[in-house]
């Protein structure tokens, strides 16, 4: 039985029994693996302090929920999709840039469904919208994705020199670039920057591209409703101004992130390896060779 096949096999059913699904995955996922069920309940922990045990609960479904409905987003026809969403909030500051002509770049962390995002981000922005791109660790999951993310007015972006400079023309074009901002970068790629008061290596490229000239930074995130009713699409201007050097401008982008997951803690991916090391670094937070010096 092929991943291609599964995938298909659980994009047709209705998304309420994929939620309700990946609800029983996501206890299967944290019963079985004790690494992960580590990792997700320190990483909540540090966040958020001793989880209630509602929280905590919510969470290990959530996650499940996250993984079963990728095959429903990329799979299904992008209509489908897009009609899924049922609330938008904040639509008026997309809205606002494209009036304007600026290039906008949408920042989505790993909350909710943010496969969902860049989707419904083209749909309303009315233009093109490039999202970076990484492979993913099972190859076989490989044309799923492409297929899945790079259709409509989305296209994809290496995550390399050529993805940064495809960003770049798409931003000085007043065209719209999406990225999530939470993602852990190589060695090379990123600072040492709090999130939830413990350092975490952070991808510099979201902060260089807010500082791109004429362009929006709007956080956009999408919740997932309760049964399987839909989504609800949360758009936001940051709350502060992103000033200072390199590392100020990344340690806001943190802060922006915190607040949004404390608006919905249950549908953050806390088992996400968010405080690992890449190769190369030291854990004391400065970038040193592994060799020593």
């Amino acid at each position: 039985m092929t991943v291609g096949f599964l995938f298909r096999l659980f994009a047709r059913l209705p998304l309420s029994w994929l939620h309700r699904l990946g609800g029983w995955a996501g206890w299967l996922v944290y019963l079985c693996s004790p690494a992960y069920r580590r990792r997700l309940r320190a990483n909540l922990a540090q966040a958020m302090g001793t989880p209630s045990r509602a929280l905590l609960r919510g969470a290990i479904a959530e996650a499940g929920r996250q993984g079963l409905e990728v095959c429903w987003i990329w799979l299904r026809p992008l209509e489908t999709v897009l009609a899924a969403v049922r609330v938008v909030q904040g639509l008026e500051l997309v809205e606002a840039a494209r009036r304007d002509g600026a290039g906008i770049l949408f920042l989505t962390p790993h909350l909710g469904c943010f496969e969902l995002a860049a989707h419904y981000c083209a749909h309303v922005g009315g233009a093109p919208l490039a999202v970076l791109y990484r492979p993913p660790r099972y190859r076989a999951l490989e044309p799923l994705m492409q297929a899945g993310r790079g259709r409509g007015a989305v296209t994809t972006a290496p995550a390399d020199l050529a993805g940064v400079r495809q960003l770049l023309k798409a931003l000085r074009a007043h065209e719209m670039v999406g990225m999530l901002p939470d993602q852990v970068p190589g060695a090379g790629e990123g600072v040492w920057a709090d999130f939830f008061g413990r350092p975490a290596w952070t991808m510099t490229l979201g902060a260089r591209l807010a500082a791109v000239r004429g362009v929006r930074t709007i956080y956009v995130w999408v919740e997932r409703l309760p049964r399987g009713q839909g989504y609800a699409v949360h758009y936001s201007a940051p709350s502060q101004a992103c000033d200072g050097d390199l590392a100020a401008r990344c340690a806001a982008m943190n802060r922006e992130i915190e607040h949004l997951v404390r608006l919905c803690p249950q549908q953050y991916l806390w088992g996400y390896n968010r405080y690992k090391q890449p190769r190369g670094m030291r854990d004391d937070g400065r970038a040193k060779a592994e060799t020593g010096a």
